[in-house]
């Protein structure tokens, strides 16, 4: 089995640089043949092209394949990753993930178990995402509930044939904003009957600074940018199913304005509790009590553009 890894990325240089320098590490055994890394650089404005081609220069990162493409999202750089990449499965991880050195072994072994199994390779293997803000040492966290996932296809960690994903589609490049790219994706596989393995073994490190204030207005944006993308998702599936996955319910605006007390909870009147939390060394928590408000509006922003546009 021959495994492509494909990493969109855009302006994350030291955390690529870790999430490369782990790829290069990881242990060849059957039924891992061999394996590439395919990194799309999504027009980053930051050092990320130079240093990859600057190690590449002096022997390094030989795992490694450039490509480059204009600003376009994360969904036609995997599309553009898929279609230069020479794998027949596919792996998919965000640039900000630090993985083992048995990360691909492991999915491999789970795919060819399920294979062999079921006598066809309609599935997927799924990885965990064990969320850290440890930058030096992004291994080291330890698996915490939070860090779960419903989710059916969440490209921060799936490994799936070529074969079956060209047979989906690939990804819809219409998500040039952030989110649901791959949920929709996700969405057309599903219909074609594909089952979701789990893989624990693959496990990755998806590092992200602890929250801080400053974030506040990014992480805004982030929950808009979410609900326009949703709306993109819910147009091309208008079912009972999707409406749940992006929280277009009127059971979804009822629960988010009860947890906030009808708005009264906001990213303003947290904003000293928050500091609080985060000066005694609790940005998680604070982090797990800002996404109240931050459901909130996504929540409500979503339902404002439906009715915009006569959904």
């Amino acid at each position: 089995m021959f495994l492509s890894v494909v990493i969109p990325t855009y302006n994350r240089l030291p955390i690529l640089r870790q999430c490369l320098e782990a790829l290069q590490r990881q242990w060849v055994a059957a039924p891992l043949l061999d394996y590439e890394v395919v990194v799309v650089d999504d027009g980053s404005t930051d050092a990320t092209v130079a240093w990859i081609e600057a190690e590449q220069v002096q022997g390094g990162l030989d795992r490694v394949r450039l490509i480059r493409q204009e600003h376009a999202g994360p969904a036609a750089g995997r599309n553009n990753g898929v279609q230069a990449s020479r794998g027949d499965v596919i792996v998919f991880i965000d640039s900000d993930l630090v993985v083992t050195e048995r990360f691909l072994h492991s999915h491999a072994t789970a795919l060819s178990d399920d294979w062999r199994a079921r006598g066809n390779q309609l599935c997927f293997t799924y990885g965990a995402v064990i969320n850290t803000s440890n930058f030096q040492h992004p291994t080291a966290e330890p698996h915490k509930w939070r860090d779960l996932s419903w989710a059916y296809f969440a490209t921060g960690n799936v490994a799936i044939a070529r074969e079956l994903l060209e047979r989906a589609g690939l990804f819809d490049p219409a998500f040039r904003l952030y989110g649901w790219e791959d949920l929709e994706l996700g969405e057309r596989l599903h219909r074609l009957g594909v089952r979701l393995v789990r893989c624990p073994a693959a496990a990755g490190y998806h590092w992200h600074p602890p929250l801080s204030l400053d974030q506040i207005p990014r992480l805004i944006q982030v929950e808009q940018e979410r609900s326009r993308m949703a709306l993109v998702f819910f147009r091309k599936h208008p079912s009972r199913r999707v409406r749940f996955i992006i929280q277009y319910t009127w059971l979804h605006r009822l629960l988010w304005e009860l947890l906030t007390l009808g708005g009264l909870l906001n990213e303003r009147s947290l904003r000293p509790l928050l500091a609080w939390l985060i000066g005694h060394g609790q940005a998680a928590l604070a982090m797990e009590l800002l996404r109240l408000p931050l459901n909130r509006l996504g929540v409500r922003t979503l339902h404002r553009l439906a009715r915009q546009n006569g959904i």
